[in-house]
């Protein structure tokens, strides 16, 4: 037996003696938890905010309206209380228009959202953008009016491409005023 073999056998054996199976399996554990915790670490978030504008790494897009408060590239934008996608906003498009090369799914899921401009309740159209592959920016998923499944047009996460000629290729979602909500008694 060759020196390396012999001196890798003493140092094993030299660990097994040290060493239980339980503190073994505690330090691989610990290993792999601290593997899965490297992707939360910050450093993507620090180069897209380097970018420029908010938290999207866009300049900030506002419709100029004071009645229409807020920039639409961000999650807390007053019309997106029922959004679940990307922001068509984010992808070449607006907060009512889709981008280009792509259409408006004619099935649409709904909400109601408080403008704080003038503090009046409004009915938001949210349609798909579909057509070509996911736009994969500003992702938002706030679920303010989401209802269960069993109403299927209050619910969010459907695919809602499904009714337009190109198929069921999602891009991004808007939300477009239809127009005040009645007012609760």
């Amino acid at each position: 037996m060759s020196d390396m073999d012999s001196f890798a056998e003493r140092a094993v054996r030299r660990v097994a003696r040290r060493t239980s199976r339980r503190s073994l399996l505690t330090l691989i554990g610990g290993a792999i938890t601290g593997a899965a915790v490297i992707p939360v670490l910050p450093v993507s978030r620090a180069v897209a905010s380097t970018h420029g504008g908010g938290k999207s790494g866009l300049p900030p897009q506002t419709t100029g309206n004071p009645q229409d408060p807020g920039d639409q590239t961000q999650c807390d934008y007053w019309r997106y209380c029922a959004i679940d996608g990307f922001l068509c906003s984010c992808c070449g498009g607006t907060a009512s228009a889709c981008p280009p090369g792509t259409e408006m799914s004619p099935i649409t899921w709904i909400g109601t959202c408080l403008n704080p401009a003038d503090g009046r309740s409004y009915i938001i159209s949210y349609n798909d953008c579909c057509g070509k592959s996911s736009c994969g920016r500003c992702l938002c998923n706030r679920n303010e009016s989401d209802r269960p499944m069993v109403r299927p047009q209050s619910n969010n996460d459907i695919n809602w491409c499904l009714g337009t000629e190109s198929g069921s290729v999602y891009n991004c979602s808007t939300a477009v005023i239809l127009g005040t909500a009645l007012e609760s008694k």
